[in-house]
């Protein structure tokens, strides 16, 4: 049985009572989730984060394809975005891992 990350989110917003319920819900949390930093804002930071570094390295990488910039910076942004994608990957295993586990307990 595979189960999706927006399952694992649906299930999640089901759980805080927010009556986030489907794909459409987890795009836009509700207003209590989003006052509170709950766990949607988390991961919507996070996510941001990886994007904002992975497009740092490109423009770093850019630079100095045309000679304007340092490899080491190139590296050093590189090896951010690389650890920021890492550690979202791994949030989402862990969610979709509970959920998982979740489905399985019996009521």
């Amino acid at each position: 049985m595979s189960i999706g990350a927006l399952d694992a989110a649906a299930a999640y917003g089901r759980a805080l009572g927010t009556g986030n319920t489907g794909a459409a819900s987890v795009a836009r949390p509700a207003a209590g989730a989003a006052a509170g930093g709950g766990f949607g804002s988390m991961i919507e930071n996070m996510v941001g984060d990886a994007a904002q570094g992975m497009r740092q390295a490109e423009q770093a990488s850019a630079l100095h394809v045309a000679g304007q910039g340092d490899l080491i910076d190139v590296v050093t942004a590189i090896g951010a975005a690389e650890t920021a994608l890492d550690t979202v990957v791994a949030v989402r295993d862990r969610v979709v891992s509970a959920y998982g586990e979740i489905m399985r307990m019996q009521i």
